[in-house]
């Protein structure tokens, strides 16, 4: 039986990856694969494809792009959700700050710099009209726990992180939100490291069947809204609006979306070049 190891944000985004092994549907197919949360998001999950700790990977678009561009020896072989991810951008419950413009030049709280939360602060900055030399600074603080610990005591002034994740730390504390930064372009991708794509590409393919088959009938599924919200500590009325919001997808990027990302990392001095569509997206044959 082949060994995999994916890794992903331990959030509700993947709970079609959990019903799939938990069903043990990859064994059917001969594959053991197994599941590693990242708390740290992204910026941990790079490091893990890069130094071989992980085989694939539920990873921000941006954030995998940038990185295989920066060296990372992976490529994206799917979205895996097409639609935006709503960033929230939360300061403390008990700080003075009120609107995402009173941020400007304040320290951006981030996971570890290439994640997520490093890369959309450039876009919020961006939306905001702010200049990315003078109005950004960053503390690192890990991941959602370390921000829940360092806001409230001062270290780090507001921390961008997906909005219905956050929201029962805004209804009970100790968050505030003051905004809101979708991304401009599909949320999450699988990326693979390129050994495993070398060797492995049939594991690979029926990995990608597999997940596919439940992503396609995963709102079908009777009362999932009442698994998200129990699971994942969410109001129903929330994780009704985020299935609302949220789609799933079969497919890779296009040669224009990837253009569109890397486009943008570049305009936000991000990258220092861009790359062919090759060398980011996965051709199988």
């Amino acid at each position: 039986m082949k060994k995999m190891l994916i890794g992903g944000v331990p959030e509700h985004f993947n709970l079609p990856w959990y019903l799939t092994l938990k069903d043990k549907k990859y064994h059917n197919a001969n594959i053991n694969l197994r599941w590693k949360d990242y708390y740290g998001g992204t910026g941990e999950m790079c490091k893990a494809l890069r130094d071989g700790s992980v085989d694939m990977a539920v990873i921000l678009t941006e954030g995998i792009v940038r990185d295989i561009i920066n060296g990372n020896d992976s490529k994206i072989v799917q979205v895996f959700v097409k639609s935006p991810l709503l960033w929230g951008i939360h300061v403390a419950d008990n700080s003075d700050y009120e609107t995402v413009s009173d941020l400007k030049g304040t320290e951006a709280a981030i996971s570890r710099y290439g994640s997520g939360s490093h890369l959309m602060a450039y876009v919020n900055a961006e939306n905001q009209g702010w200049d990315y030399e003078d109005d950004l600074e960053f503390k690192v603080i890990k991941d959602l726990e370390g921000a829940l610990k360092n806001l409230p005591e001062g270290n780090g002034d507001y921390f961008m992180w997906e909005k219905f994740t956050t929201k029962p730390y805004v209804d009970n504390g100790p968050f505030r939100l003051v905004g809101e930064c979708p991304t401009p372009w599909p949320c999450f991708v699988i990326a693979v490291r390129n050994e495993v794509l070398d060797n492995e590409s049939e594991a690979v393919k029926a990995i990608l069947q597999i997940i596919n088959e439940s992503t396609l009938d995963f709102k079908n599924i009777p009362d999932i809204d009442k698994v998200i919200s129990k699971r994942y500590d969410q109001k129903l009325e929330d994780v009704r609006q985020w299935l609302a919001l949220t789609e799933w997808s079969q497919k890779n990027l296009t040669e224009e979306e990837l253009k569109n990302v890397q486009d943008k990392l570049l305009e936000l001095n991000l990258i220092d070049t861009k790359v062919a569509s090759e060398k980011v997206l996965w051709q199988p044959s």
